[in-house]
């Protein structure tokens, strides 16, 4: 659900006509970078604010009924398809090429998996946003994954070994945010025994987490990454209810994009627009 700043972001970003050549999305990061590149200015909020009370979309009644909190057929089929349908011809003509970040579960590596046709590739959306215990793992091509939020939260390291000299970066965390180890690791281990690597991977997630901040803050002071983050705890919590505090939420990311929005264009100015 803190996803909705980033959608606030991506709109306005639209609304500029402002689109890059290479995307990375992590779980609900890559849910609203579809919407981004298939120039479907307002659908990522819609999606959430239209559909966070239908038990079908996101409840402990589907996690009940279905295995996953996040209703995979409604959330991944029946919105994208009748509901709010996806544009598929924007989004594979766009020019974007959209990386999914998802954890391998038989390793508890980051994969970046190339979604370039959301027709064939909507599962792997599904895969990078698949939280653990609250979703079934997710098989694309044979192999299970899980969110890629476990293994690579942020992949600026990955865009950047990819050629990206100049990076935007999106976060739903405040400056002086820090990851604590997750409070959930004896519920894990018992649900994941069988996969020790990705148990080591959750373990050590918080780590990993904060170094990558560490890392952002380098890249940044450097003058290579901009970064777009909220100012202040934004009081959110990943599955929240409330809907006038998720617009609110949207509405905040818009206005950062917006006041930010000449110093990112100086900022791009110096190299090609690739993300």
């Amino acid at each position: 659900m803190r996803g909705l700043f980033t959608a606030g972001i991506l709109d306005f970003f639209l609304e500029k006509d402002l689109h890059f050549k290479s995307i990375y999305g992590v779980s609900a990061g890559a849910c609203h970078a579809c919407s981004y590149v298939s120039r479907q200015r307002d659908r990522a909020r819609r999606t959430v604010i239209d559909y966070r009370r239908d038990w079908r979309y996101a409840s402990f009644r589907s996690l009940l009924l279905t295995g996953d909190f996040f209703g995979s057929r409604f959330a991944y089929h029946e919105v994208p398809d009748k509901l709010l349908p996806f544009d598929h011809d924007t989004f594979r003509a766009s020019g974007s090429a959209l990386n999914v970040v998802v954890t391998n579960c038989n390793t508890g590596s980051a994969e970046y998996l190339a979604a370039r046709d959301l027709m064939t590739d909507i599962n792997m959306i599904q895969a990078s946003s698949s939280l653990p215990l609250l979703s079934r793992m997710v098989v694309v091509n044979g192999t299970p994954y899980l969110d890629g939020g476990i293994s690579d939260s942020i992949p600026l390291a990955r865009s950047i070994e990819e050629g990206n000299k100049k990076n935007i970066v999106i976060l739903t965390r405040h400056k002086d945010y820090r990851k604590e180890k997750t409070g959930f690791y004896s519920l894990m281990k018992a649900r994941y025994r069988h996969y020790p690597a990705l148990l080591q991977a959750i373990a050590t997630r918080h780590e990993k987490y904060n170094d990558t901040l560490d890392f952002i803050g380098a890249e940044e002071a450097g003058g290579s990454t901009f970064v777009i983050r909220p100012k202040e705890p934004i009081g959110i919590g990943r599955l929240e209810k409330d809907v006038e505090k998720l617009q609110a939420l949207y509405d905040y990311g818009y206005e950062e994009a917006k006041s930010s929005f000449d110093s990112l264009i100086n900022f791009l100015q110096t190299t090609d627009r690739r993300c």
